[in-house]
């Protein structure tokens, strides 16, 4: 969203028309929901990448620490 910093209220106020223009008064509302719905699978997207990156996190400190209280403890000699 860094483009809408750059761009002022009337920049804003020409896209819309010419959006008005193009699409017409009957397709807006479908277009954003379109582009509603696009926004709403990117999220789940990522948080789904997300969740997988924090469940590996996890294993990989569990195996951390599992290492490490195997070192603490002193190895028994079976003979």
């Amino acid at each position: 969203m860094i483009l809408l910093g750059v761009l002022g209220g009337q920049e804003i106020l020409l896209i819309a028309v010419v959006v008005l223009i193009l699409f017409g008064g009957k397709k807006i509302p479908e277009l954003m929901r379109g582009i509603g719905k696009g926004v709403k699978e990117y999220n789940k997207a990522v948080n789904d990448i997300k969740d997988q990156f924090n469940d590996i996190q996890e294993d990989i400190n569990d195996m951390g620490q599992k290492d490490s209280t195997a070192k603490d403890k002193p190895e028994e000699n079976k003979e």
